[in-house]
């Protein structure tokens, strides 16, 4: 991707926020194991806040809407947002829920598992969004994702049509979506399982990659991209199958890598870049955060991509 870019349109994410405590341990625990010898971190996370950080520090002009508790890390949260230069005016505090938690492992091999307590996160309602016609009017991109309620999603979506708005859904954490909202999208960027989850095709290779793609776009998405973690990823649009390799790095942590990877992508196309060209950038940006420890921790800077030169596994 070059410097020769278009100027980038606003970028409005909605989404979640929570407080990340992140326990590396040798391996992840089975039912009822304890392991010993951990070490404890914590850092801001949850998707949409993640999403949101990808977006500012690789270049986009970014609007986040959240609710977050009226405690400790609600505050943190806000302060962060602001230092990363997001525009917080639609950020809601909640007084009767705590802000949201998530207690993630991750082992030797750079593998996690996450237990999320949404707290506020449940409680952003679609009467928390009014009054955002003018962030809307500016807006051309809109990024979600399903850490927050499904009528809210789905409202954000009505609100994204009715408008001609570019709608992103990253589909995760994976549940079932109505025909309705899947025909407002623009884009749809699930993980190996959502695809599958959505399409009913079960993924083991490209062929069938290609497959649950255009499942998906037949029940009425705008464009699929699905996320293949080391092998990169699959964009389909009209028709056309395109695999993205993934870049050649050690990984240390995939906490946040498709949050990054969704930042990234909306950045890219904010600035006038093709799927195609966006994805690979999303793909670059996704493997720099793999090598560190976090999730915003671990959101690489707009001038790390321009300067970084990575080798592509195939």
């Amino acid at each position: 991707m070059t410097a020769e870019t278009s100027t980038p349109k606003q970028i409005l994410v909605v989404g979640s926020s929570n407080t990340d405590m992140v326990v590396r341990s040798s391996h992840l625990p089975r039912p009822g194991e304890t392991v010993l010898g951990g070490t404890f971190l914590m850092n801001p996370g949850g998707k949409g806040a993640n999403q949101a950080v990808a977006v500012a520090r690789l270049g986009g002009q970014v609007t986040f809407i959240c609710k977050v508790g009226s405690d400790i890390f609600g505050h943190q949260a806000r302060q962060l947002f602001e230092e990363e230069g997001i525009d917080t005016t639609y950020v809601c505090t909640d007084t009767e829920h705590p802000s949201g938690v998530a207690l993630i492992t991750v082992d030797d091999r750079a593998e996690n598992c996450i237990v999320v307590a949404s707290g506020a996160n449940a409680h952003l309602l679609p009467a928390d969004l009014a009054g955002i016609e003018k962030v809307l009017d500016r807006t051309e991109i809109i990024l979600v994702q399903l850490e927050i309620p499904i009528e809210t999603v789905e409202y954000v979506a009505s609100l994204a049509r009715e408008r001609g708005k570019k709608l992103i859904l990253n589909p995760a954490p994976a549940c079932p979506l109505s025909r309705e909202l899947l025909e407002c999208l623009y884009l749809i960027t699930p993980n190996e399982t959502e695809a599958e989850m959505i399409s009913g095709v079960k993924i083991v290779d490209e062929t069938s990659a290609v497959e649950a793609a255009a499942r998906i776009a037949e029940l009425g998405v705008g464009h699929v991209m699905i996320t293949l973690g080391s092998k990169g990823a699959l964009v389909y649009s009209e028709g056309v199958a395109t695999r993205i390799p993934a870049y050649d790095i050690q990984a240390v942590d995939t906490t946040a890598a498709g949050d990054v990877f969704n930042g990234a992508l909306a950045v890219s196309l904010s600035e006038g870049h093709s799927l195609t060209e966006a994805a690979r950038f999303a793909c670059k940006a996704s493997a720099l955060s793999i090598s560190r420890v976090g999730a915003q921790a671990s959101v690489p800077y707009r001038n790390e991509l321009d300067v970084t030169e990575l080798p592509l596994k195939d």
